[in-house]
């Protein structure tokens, strides 16, 4: 199943096709909304209760869609940028966001301005926010480019503003010429240039 994702009317923000649904639940938020906001207003609650009729609010506003052998790409005025396959996604849509959560195993492939596969990743899940444009790999993080660099960790983010991937936790880094690890990534996707903002060892490769 293939969903795409293509830029819309404004530039750098990507839009969904709507992919084939296997499981779509929509709660009647038509009717159980004003029940809940005329019942707040006539009755005084606590804080807590205050929250915990919002949170039933905001849930009767969710929509759900179950997709099993995902494929999605996503475009970016007509050129390929991301390419993302997993065996089960949940996308969830609410008035203000939207995101889909990809369970793995996950595989993504990172083209370049020529349509070229740039760099290859694998983890066990992912989350596309699809708001914000980007793609959230988690569990076992792998990167492979395309002059065989590689990095490790357990949670890698990519933007489609930036065009760069980034990371807060521990990472690993190994090139032909070194191997690098530390705390806090920022760095393009070829791995070509990058920034560990807390390094903890180097080993130099022969």
């Amino acid at each position: 199943m293939l969903l795409s994702f293509r830029d819309s009317e404004m530039p750098e923000t990507a839009t969904s096709e709507q992919p084939e649904v296997f499981g779509t639940s929509l709660l009647p938020a038509w009717l159980l909304a004003p029940i809940l906001m005329s019942f707040m207003a006539c009755t005084e609650l606590s804080e807590y209760d205050n929250q915990q009729i919002q949170s039933t609010i905001n849930d009767s506003l969710l929509t759900t869609t179950e997709s099993w052998d995902v494929e999605m790409m996503l475009t970016q005025g007509g050129r390929k940028r991301i390419f993302i396959e997993g065996t089960y996604a949940i996308n969830y849509q609410t008035e203000e966001n939207k995101k889909t959560q990809i369970s793995g195993p996950v595989y993504m492939q990172i083209y370049d301005s020529t349509g070229g596969v740039e760099s290859e990743a694998w983890s066990k899940r992912a989350v596309y926010l699809e708001t914000e444009a980007e793609f959230e790999l988690y569990d076992s993080v792998r990167v492979e480019t395309h002059d065989n660099n590689r990095l490790y960790s357990e949670y890698l983010k990519w933007s489609q503003e930036t065009d760069r991937i980034t990371s807060p936790d521990f990472v690993t880094i190994i090139t032909s010429q070194d191997s690098i690890s530390g705390t806090g990534f920022d760095g393009q996707t070829d791995l070509s240039d990058y920034n560990i903002i807390e390094p903890r060892g180097r080993l130099t490769i022969d």
